[in-house]
């Protein structure tokens, strides 16, 4: 935007009737005089003309400095009170969410660890049973970083998130402009917008947290059943790798820097095979 565009939606703001006035000066052929102008145009709003350089002499009169901005700043400004519409969660989503927040507990509840180990044991107890434990541990990483990725791609809104990020980036933008030429009461009105654009925030949560239901509740029951297979089965048990820089480390009991050396395993292959899936399906899982 030009900066007369600028200075004529300020003009126009604080006086709306002087839209009307420009449009009318506008049609006016050759040089402007205040003679010939005076009764369609206030002295007050010429002086705000003229002070602002909207109006510049030419002549025995006056003209516009840059017609086209001066058309540019009459133009309708972009609406951005009209927040995105955020998707809203289906019961399935709900359900989802409270099953995860469930599981969860069982971190601190022995019984719903045994339960849920036990039955998520059926389905990858034949799999530990012919390969070592932290080649399962890589398998599961594999699989939820699959998952994790489709989950984000089919169920996050793209093209919302973009939009809430868009309005964030025009209030932002607008606000510089108006701190810039020293428009004290553009400021404080983009203020009061921004104050009322932190709902998008809610808004954008809600859109990245729907696929994160879901994925926590397939992910949270196979990292319960890691933890009861190494407090169970492998509670005694030493199981040793050979990781890079730290050399060999027991799996169960061992420790990198301050995390069980399974836990960093598990985190490792899981962000590294998430990155080549999305790359290997060129799926976007965050706005452009």
């Amino acid at each position: 935007m030009s900066r007369t565009a600028e200075k004529v939606r300020s003009l126009v703001r604080e006086d709306p009737e002087l839209a009307d006035v420009l449009d009318a000066l506008l049609d006016h052929e050759g040089e402007i005089r205040w003679r010939d102008v005076k009764g369609d145009v206030s002295s007050g709003q010429w002086g705000r003309l003229l002070e602002k350089d909207v109006l510049v002499e030419s002549g025995e009169g006056f003209e516009f400095a840059d017609p086209e901005g001066v058309r540019e700043g009459l133009e309708p400004e972009e609406d951005l009170d009209d927040s995105p519409e955020s998707s809203s969660w289906s019961k399935w989503d709900k359900l989802a969410a409270v099953g995860a927040f469930a599981a969860i507990l069982g971190y601190n509840f022995q019984p719903i660890q045994n339960t849920i180990g036990g039955a998520v044991d059926v389905v990858l107890g034949p799999l530990e049973t012919v390969l070592p434990f932290y080649v399962v541990v890589m398998a599961l990483a594999v699989l939820t970083g699959l998952y994790s990725t489709l989950l984000q791609a089919n169920l996050t809104d793209m093209d919302k998130m973009s939009e809430y990020q868009e309005r964030a980036q025009k209030l932002q933008d607008k606000m510089s402009e108006a701190k810039e030429r020293g428009d004290e009461a553009e400021i404080e009105r983009l203020r009061e917008e921004q104050m009322e654009a932190f709902g998008d925030q809610a808004g954008m949560l809600k859109e990245q947290f729907r696929p994160m239901a879901w994925i926590m509740l397939l992910t949270i029951p196979a990292f319960l059943w890691m933890y009861w297979k190494l407090g169970t089965v492998y509670s005694g048990r030493e199981i040793v790798m050979t990781l890079p820089l730290a050399g060999q480390v027991d799996f169960n009991h061992g420790r990198i820097l301050v995390f069980p050396t399974w836990i960093i395993w598990y985190m490792v292959c899981s962000f590294s095979f998430s990155n080549v899936i999305r790359k290997a399906l060129n799926i976007q899982t965050t706005p452009t």
